[in-house]
């Protein structure tokens, strides 16, 4: 009895992976024709990207960063022309030069982070804390943004 292996081609190109490649590059191709920046932005910033949640409620919004590990000196924050920039570089702690890595799963290198503010943001009262790895950013929204209940009078 002879086995033979049984050439495919329809099934040896529906890997996953391969479309989940291809997903992603038609993707970025069509940020990149959509968002001209975040293609500038990739150029200069090629490391890793941290996690961002933002949350809103009345009175502010809140930017949380994923960035454990790091020092609050590696850590840069500003805003420029209405947009949050949060940026830094994650530094490698991975011994002498004799010492040869055997796995590495965890980011190191510069990163870089936006987001596009709404207009009605205190900018001046702006605050950040970091504690135990995550990055808080909190953006206080001026009393014009604030929801406000308003009275209905009977006539």
């Amino acid at each position: 009895m002879r086995l033979a292996r049984i050439y495919n081609r329809e099934l040896n190109d529906w890997l996953p992976f391969n479309q989940i490649h291809q997903m992603q590059t038609e993707l970025n191709r069509l940020m990149g024709n959509i968002l001209p920046t975040f293609q500038r932005e990739t150029e200069f910033f090629t490391g890793w990207v941290p996690a961002m949640d933002v949350y809103e409620n009345k009175e502010s919004l809140q930017v949380k960063v994923e960035l454990p590990g790091m020092q609050k000196e590696d850590i840069d924050i500003s805003i420029h022309e209405g947009v949050l920039n949060i940026s830094g570089e994650s530094k490698c702690e991975c011994g002498d030069t004799q010492t040869e890595m055997n796995r590495s799963e965890r980011h190191y290198g510069r990163f870089h982070r936006s987001f596009n503010l709404p207009k009605l943001v205190a900018v001046e009262k702006v605050s950040a804390q970091y504690k135990d790895g995550i990055l808080t950013v909190t953006l206080p929204k001026m009393e014009e943004a604030k929801p406000r209940q308003i009275e209905v009078n009977v006539a």
